[in-house]
């Protein structure tokens, strides 16, 4: 017969796995009425996602306090605290996933105000394949399934390769005048919304299998740290930055750049560049909206002052300001302008080894 202690514990799990169960079934519910309210231009069961998005919120807080209450009462061992570990973490990743449908819901209403005919064929398809995936992520967790929870992981390449997909067809689009510029933003925004869905999905397997065998998929120190930079144009300052960057062969990181109006590249980039030994001839300049998983980058570099207007809000990534002159600018003798772009050069240079050396030393630490 079990203990009374025993039945006590399990009791208190039981408890937090029924609270856990119900926030995802509130954040699922949010992402399936985004995908109705903008199949249908619904104004106002975008502004009932807005507004409900305050009860996931509450029920975040009412799970750590029953998590913080569940440790001081039954002070659990092994697999019992890895659960309340995870539960704070799988409470965390749900929150969020409230906060993405609540910005779906804006973007929603966005678009309500313009006067285009959008085909949500793309939007359904990524949704069809995200919210299942949020569905057996919590099923896992509260089952301990480790062997749904590896089969959701195997699912995530499926909705980065259709946000791929939607992001080219828009750009088509517009290319074509078939949408209008103000739709574009907000469309992509949807897509890449639903996209971080299936991230946080996967977050939430990690979990579950750390939380049932004691060991996470990933190694670690096999984490893979994103770096972005930021300026105006991305046609010099942040182009030179991806490259120095990449040159440094650090396979630890994933470096890209991007523009707030992109241009074509800089010619006096490329030819300065290339006495440096690297090539940007080929370069292609692109718009922070074209960067994937903006959202998800842990560094995010604004190489000019208006670039800071590209962090996300909110974000849990470090938001660095190295605004410098852009050399492309600089008029005068060509000493000069040759000047203007070694100083840029060495700044960059020297900003980005010191920050991936700090990042390792504090991995390793």
């Amino acid at each position: 017969m079990p203990s009374h202690y025993e039945d006590s514990l399990q009791h208190d799990i039981d408890r937090i796995k029924h609270k856990v169960a119900e926030m995802a079934r509130l954040a699922e519910c949010a992402l399936e009425a985004c995908i109705k309210s903008l199949a249908t231009r619904d104004r106002k069961l975008a502004y009932a996602v807005i507004l409900r998005d305050r009860r996931i919120d509450e029920l975040e807080k009412e799970l750590d306090r029953l998590c913080l209450e569940f440790l001081i009462r039954q002070q659990p061992v092994a697999r019992s605290l890895r659960f309340s570990y995870i539960t704070i973490r799988v409470t965390l990743e749900l929150e969020r996933i409230g906060d993405y449908a609540e910005s779906i819901a804006r973007q929603i209403l966005k678009l309500a105000k313009l006067n285009a005919q959008i085909s949500v064929e793309r939007f359904q398809q990524i949704a069809s394949l995200s919210i299942p995936m949020l569905r057996d992520a919590v099923k896992a967790f509260i089952a301990g399934d480790e062997a749904l929870a590896r089969d959701v992981l195997g699912r995530e390449h499926e909705v980065d390769a259709l946000r791929n997909v939607i992001n080219n067809e828009l750009f088509k689009l517009r290319s074509e005048n078939l949408i209008p510029l103000e739709a574009l933003t907000p469309l992509m925004t949807i897509a890449r919304r639903f996209e971080r869905v299936s991230d946080q999905a996967t977050n939430i397997c990690e979990d579950v299998i750390y939380m049932v065998t004691g060991d996470y998929p990933r190694k670690l120190g096999g984490e893979t740290w994103r770096m972005v930079f930021i300026d105006d144009r991305n046609h010099c300052r942040s182009q030179m930055a991806e490259a120095i960057a990449t040159s440094l062969d650090r396979p630890q990181f994933v470096f890209a750049s991007a523009g707030l109006t992109p241009t074509e590249v800089d010619s006096g980039t490329v030819e300065f560049m290339r006495s440096k030994g690297v090539d940007l001839s080929h370069a292609k300049t692109h718009s922070v909206a074209q960067l994937p998983n903006l959202d998800a980058a842990q560094i995010i570099v604004a190489l000019s002052p208006a670039a800071k207007k590209a962090f996300p809000k909110p974000t849990k990534a470090v938001c660095l300001d190295w605004s410098l002159p852009d050399p492309s600018d600089v008029t005068g003798t060509d000493e000069e302008k040759r000047a203007a772009y070694e100083f840029a050069y060495q700044f960059l240079r020297e900003h980005i080894t010191e920050l991936c050396d700090a990042v390792l030393s504090d991995s390793i630490g």
